[in-house]
């Protein structure tokens, strides 16, 4: 009873954490972007909101943090980006997806590598967690494939993954607990 009690309270917590970062960060990227830069300019404070003004874009006063965020994410500034979206366009969509699964299998195999060679993780765990974190360093990675679609789908599925597997195991382990009572 202790232990269920315990584990609420500790739900109830980081329930009421994870709203009150929501709310937070929604009333901060509400507040007026110039007022507020300038604000922080004026202080003298080491982090300021210039990073976030894109290139040849006019902010007038009325216009948000939030605006600024959402402008600054449309534009591809960078000449990088922009080359290989270019070449990526030439390149057959079959053959773009293809290249995205290599790509996030390359990297799945050099954490499973890293791991079965230098940690005590058996075959499955190191294969799970190496999916996991393949497909977190492919969506920060350039890829084939413009958007983020194919990038959340490469970390979804490693982690669907391992919480099927999770679920597995517990309810396992609750079967073997209700057949050792009886």
């Amino acid at each position: 009873m202790k232990k269920t009690i315990f584990q609420f309270i500790l739900l109830l917590f980081l329930a009421s954490l994870c709203l009150g970062g929501f709310f937070l960060g929604k009333h901060f990227v509400q507040l007026p972007f110039r007022a507020a830069n300038d604000a922080l300019h004026k202080d003298g404070a080491p982090f300021t909101l210039d990073f976030l003004i894109p290139g040849g874009t006019y902010l007038d006063e009325k216009a948000t943090i939030g605006d600024v965020i959402k402008i600054k994410l449309k534009k591809t500034s960078s000449p990088f980006e922009k080359s290989l979206r270019a070449v990526s366009d030439l390149i057959p969509p079959r053959y773009r997806y293809l290249g995205d699964i290599l790509l996030f299998f390359f990297w799945s195999l050099c954490f499973l590598t890293f791991f079965r060679v230098f940690t005590f993780m058996g075959y499955g765990r190191a294969l799970r967690t190496s999916l996991f974190l393949g497909g977190v360093t492919y969506y920060f990675m350039p890829d084939f494939s413009p958007g983020s679609g194919d990038d959340i789908l490469f970390v979804a599925f490693p982690l669907l993954i391992i919480l099927v597997r999770f679920y597995l195991v517990r309810r396992s382990r609750e079967k073997k607990k209700m057949f050792r009572k009886e």
